[in-house]
C-alpha cells in the first residue's frame, strides 16, 4: 500500500470515527428531547385531571382562568418542546446518511487499496512466471548445446 493511499484510509476512517460520534450525541439529545416530550404530555394530562372544576364542582372563576391560563402555556410548551424534538430527530437522520457515506467512503479507499494489492500481486507473479520460464529455456538451450558436441 503505498503512503498517499495509508494517509488517505486513515484520513477517511478518522472523518468515519468523528461521524459516528457525533451520531451517537445527536441521538442521544433526540432521545432525551423525546423523553421530555413525553414527561410533558404525561404533565398535563395529570394537570388537566386535576381541573377545579372537574365533576361539576364550582370553583372560583380566577382559580378556572389561571388552571386555563396554565394549560394554554403547557400547550405551548408541549408544541414548542415537539418541534425540538422533530428537528432533533431530523438531524439524526441527516447524520445517519452522513455517516453511511463516510462509511462508503472507507470502504472504497479499502476496496481501492485491494485491487492496486491484487493487481501488484499479479504483476509480482508475471513477472516471476516470466523469470521462471526465461529461466526454465535458457536451461533448456544449455542443455541442448551441450548435447549437440557430444552427437558430433
Amino acid at each position: 500500500m503505498t503512503q498517499a493511499l495509508a494517509t488517505l484510509l486513515e484520513h477517511a476512517q478518522r472523518q468515519r470515527d468523528e461521524a459516528q460520534l457525533v451520531l451517537m450525541q445527536a441521538e442521544d439529545l433526540a432521545r432525551r428531547m423525546l423523553a421530555q416530550t413525553e414527561q410533558l404530555r404525561t404533565y398535563r394530562g395529570e394537570y388537566a385531571a386535576r381541573s377545579p372544576a372537574r365533576g361539576g364542582r364550582s370553583a372560583p372563576i380566577a382559580l378556572l382562568r389561571c388552571h386555563i391560563d396554565f394549560m394554554q402555556r403547557l400547550e405551548q410548551a408541549l408544541a414548542q418542546q415537539q418541534q425540538q424534538a422533530e428537528a432533533a430527530e431530523g438531524r439524526a437522520v441527516m447524520l445517519r446518511q452522513a455517516l453511511i457515506e463516510r462509511e462508503t467512503r472507507v470502504a472504497s479507499v479499502r476496496k481501492l487499496i485491494e485491487r492496486r494489492s491484487e493487481a501488484r500481486q499479479a504483476q509480482d507473479d508475471r513477472r516471476d512466471q516470466r523469470h521462471a520460464d526465461e529461466a526454465s529455456q535458457q536451461r533448456a538451450w544449455r542443455l541442448s548445446a551441450q548435447a549437440l558436441p557430444l552427437a558430433g
